[in-house]
């Protein structure tokens, strides 16, 4: 724990006192989004301090052109920048003509922020003595529409306490602004049009180079003691600017309100040319509802989201603060409702890694929203790479490989490879693996075998062939080897025999194998159409499983246990516990050959295998390398706590379990990785989730039936969470006398409790 700031609450995360040493972090824990756009907690009012602006767009990216000192072939051409987009919520504030600034008055008194995650808002509240010595007291709460999801509304107050005051309002929208994450301080927004219509102001503007065209809007309402006024709007604008000045002589305790309605249309789903219009007529819906109509419907669609994806937690604030906190963000970065989009490691929060996918998506993600949403959503997600799989062959070729070999991108935007790091681009290609474990993992849990013949099964055709054509046979050992990759742990690169990689690439070609098979005797029109398309013949089929077959893995007889690569034991193997404090966290003191030379192991990486295939192990086996390779984890990864809590918690830990579920729960909120100014860590925070519906509840599938071995964590009273399993949902609640079922609907459930078959019937509880 790096802060400790943060009020514990069970449904906000709440700052009081204003410190503006904390300013950056509070905008990335308080940042707010609806799928559509999202936006870092900046003030509205002018800030003259230490801040990070950031206002993003789904799906709007900036191709920014490589940097590296040295070019190697294959190298992706750029990185894709998320972009930092025109900026709407800004109101200057002006008290007797002097701005208001938290940076600048004399004095800041009774600062409190607050965001409300049950009902998915953001408020400020705070006293200031400016300058002039004008005392005023100053209200704000802002959301981002989930009904209107291209709308956001303000609702900004000030009331003069010990005088009375001219207070001016001046809205603006500004396409001025830059990235705080760029390679060479490109250009990246072109203004196109700058106009005004009465209230209401637009800008036109269309990223360089990928020439997304958007339309920022706005338009204000005034109001003095919660009674409407109408005001002449005093309009100015230049080249990438426009505001609105709304001045009013204001009595002492008056208070003077704006309700600012503003955000953005984008030509992605709407018609370039008809911008100006689409922003019209969503303003004039959004206005006509206005501001208290449009907070009832936000929180009515957070009762929504809640109702099913909530988890409770009674007898640990903290805890139960944690998990809501990580369940919000991911339910604020993504809906599910459009193909082209996918879940960026910091989400709307910050631009740090660039493009919007990783595998975290397929690794950590997927489980969350396929038992919180409706399958549709996962299939929705699994979709995004079958229609990036040319794409991916295209990856493949650029670096030698041929005949529909796939690899999928490390970070990506279209499906093109843009990360410029060479030890992840060329070796990070485990990968891959999360791609096809994903199509395995979905039909798994939803029964929903169509996906495969339909689509699935091309991608893990081109999957398998990538991983046959990457071995290499070694005549010395008369086994296929990996070489020259990085696994999990990044602490690692350019490695032989990477336990991980090895193991998931022969689980991908026997994989792909299983399901050509399953697609030949079920699906044979699919199986004649996959295989004229992709052209595979029964030779080529024999080669991928003489590659699985002998795939080599390193092992150490003295430990008996898989080694993470050859030459692990060959390491100075000083345990963390050893290591000093001030050390940490290593990628931040060390230099990056010490490291590498270093047993530090950045998150799981034989353990991530034994976490996803679990079932071909023991749990001796599995104790046997936790043991050995947890006390060289640093856990310097965001996505490294939820693994290890589950499989802790697996062999009944539970103490260090709830170690780690803290740790990844509160990840951000606590600031463990020294960060959090950057933004927060989203699709780890599926991965909080996983630690207590896989870990804490046990929740498996295992011979087609839904499985649970419920454990509690001794501070817990009890917790509950529900799973939409198979268009089945069932709220399991574990106290600390045993677990409880409840199941929704009409048809009965066979469920395993602790190995024992029950039955759950609908609206009937049942303990066990």
């Amino acid at each position: 724990m790096n802060q400790d700031y943060i009020i514990p609450n069970e449904w906000s995360i709440i700052e009081e006192g204003f410190n503006p040493y904390k300013v950056k972090s509070s905008e990335s824990l308080f940042s707010i989004g609806n799928g559509a756009m999202g936006q870092r907690a900046n003030f509205e009012e002018e800030y003259s301090g230490d801040t990070f602006q950031g206002s993003y767009i789904a799906g709007v990216y900036y191709p920014d052109k490589t940097r590296v000192g040295w070019w190697k072939n294959g190298y992706p051409e750029y990185f894709a920048k998320v972009l930092n987009a025109p900026n709407w919520i800004g109101i200057n504030v002006l008290i007797n003509d002097e701005r208001l600034d938290l940076n600048a008055c004399k004095e800041v008194l009774n600062f409190r922020r607050e965001l409300n995650m049950k009902e998915g808002w953001l408020s400020r509240s705070f006293e200031a003595i400016l300058q002039n010595g004008i005392k005023i007291k100053v209200d704000t709460k802002r959301f981002l529409s989930l009904e209107l999801d291209a709308v956001g509304a303000i609702n900004y107050n000030v009331t003069p306490i010990n005088a009375a005051a001219k207070i001016t309002y001046i809205p603006y929208l500004d396409a001025g602004i830059s990235n705080e994450d760029t390679n060479w301080d490109d250009q990246f927004w072109d203004v196109l049009h700058v106009t005004q219509n009465n209230q209401q102001s637009y800008i036109q503007a269309r990223t360089m180079k990928t020439h997304f065209y958007t339309c920022t809007f706005m338009e204000s309402r005034l109001f003095v003691n919660n009674s409407e006024i109408i005001i002449d709007c005093n309009n100015e604008k230049s080249s990438n600017f426009t505001s609105c000045r709304y001045q009013q002589e204001i009595k002492k305790n008056q208070t003077y309100t704006i309700h600012k309605f503003g955000g953005y249309v984008v030509d992605r789903n709407r018609d370039k040319k008809e911008l100006v219009a689409a922003a019209k007529a969503i303003l004039d819906k959004a206005v006509s509802f206005g501001y208290d109509a449009l907070l009832e419907m936000q929180k009515q669609s957070w009762t929504q989201i809640w109702k099913m994806s909530d988890i409770t937690i009674d007898g640990d604030i903290k805890a139960q603060q944690g998990i809501r906190f990580n369940i919000f963000q991911l339910n604020q970065t993504y809906i599910g409702t459009d193909a082209s989009l996918n879940i960026g490691p910091k989400g709307f929060t910050g631009e740090k890694y660039g493009g919007s996918t990783y595998w975290d998506t397929e690794a950590y993600c997927i489980p969350f929203y396929m038992a919180t949403k409706d399958q549709s959503v996962a299939r929705t997600l699994l979709e995004y790479r079958y229609n990036h799989l040319n794409k991916a062959i295209e990856n493949a070729e650029k670096l030698g490989f041929k005949n529909g070999a796939a690899l999928y991108p490390m970070v990506t935007m279209n499906g093109e490879e843009c990360h410029n790091e060479w030890e992840i681009t060329f070796e990070e290609i485990h990968r891959n693996g999360a791609i096809a474990f994903a199509i395995f993992n979905y039909y798994r849990f939803t029964d929903d075998y169509s996906y495969i013949p339909e689509k699935g099964l091309e991608v893990l055709i081109g999957i398998a062939r990538f991983w046959h054509q990457r071995a290499t046979f070694s005549s010395d050992k008369n086994k296929f080897m990996i070489l020259g990759v990085t696994g999990p742990n990044e602490y690692e690169n350019n490695i032989n025999n990477n336990f991980y990689t090895n193991y998931i690439a022969k689980w991908c070609i026997n994989y792909a194998l299983e399901n050509i098979e399953v697609v030949k005797n079920d699906h044979i029109s699919d199986y004649i159409r996959i295989k004229g398309k992709v052209g595979f013949s029964d030779d080529e089929l024999s080669q991928w499983k003489n590659v699985a077959d002998n795939m080599y893995f390193p092992v150490s007889e003295k430990h008996n246990i898989f080694l993470q690569q050859d030459g692990f034991l060959d390491k100075e193997l000083i345990t963390v516990s050893d290591l000093d404090n001030s050390q940490r966290p290593i990628n931040q003191k060390w230099s990056w050959d010490r490291i590498l030379r270093s047993p530090y192991i950045k998150q799981a990486d034989v353990l991530q295998g034994f976490y996803m295939f679990e079932n071909e192990f023991s749990e001796k086996e599995l104790e046997r390398h936790f043991d050995f390779y947890e006390p060289f984890t640093v856990h310097e990864s965001s996505l490294s706590p939820c693994v290890h809590s589950i499989q802790a918690a697996k062999l009944n830990r539970m103490d260090q379990a709830y170690e780690f579920y803290l740790r990844t729960s509160r990840l951000d909120l606590d600031d463990y990785n020294h960060e959090v100014e950057e933004g927060l860590h989203i699709t780890s925070m599926a991965g909080t989730w996983m630690s207590i519906v896989e870990g804490f509840g046990g929740m498996r599938v295992l011979n087609n039936t839904l499985s649970f071995s419920p454990k509690i964590p001794k501070k817990w009273q009890s917790y509950s969470f529900k799973v939409n399993f198979r268009n089945q949902v069932i709220t399991i609640n574990v106290s600390q006398n045993g677990p409880h079922f409840e199941l929704e609907g009409k048809q009965e459930i066979n469920i395993l409790v602790n190995g024992e078959s029950v039955t759950v019937f609908p609206n009937k509880l049942l303990t066990v």
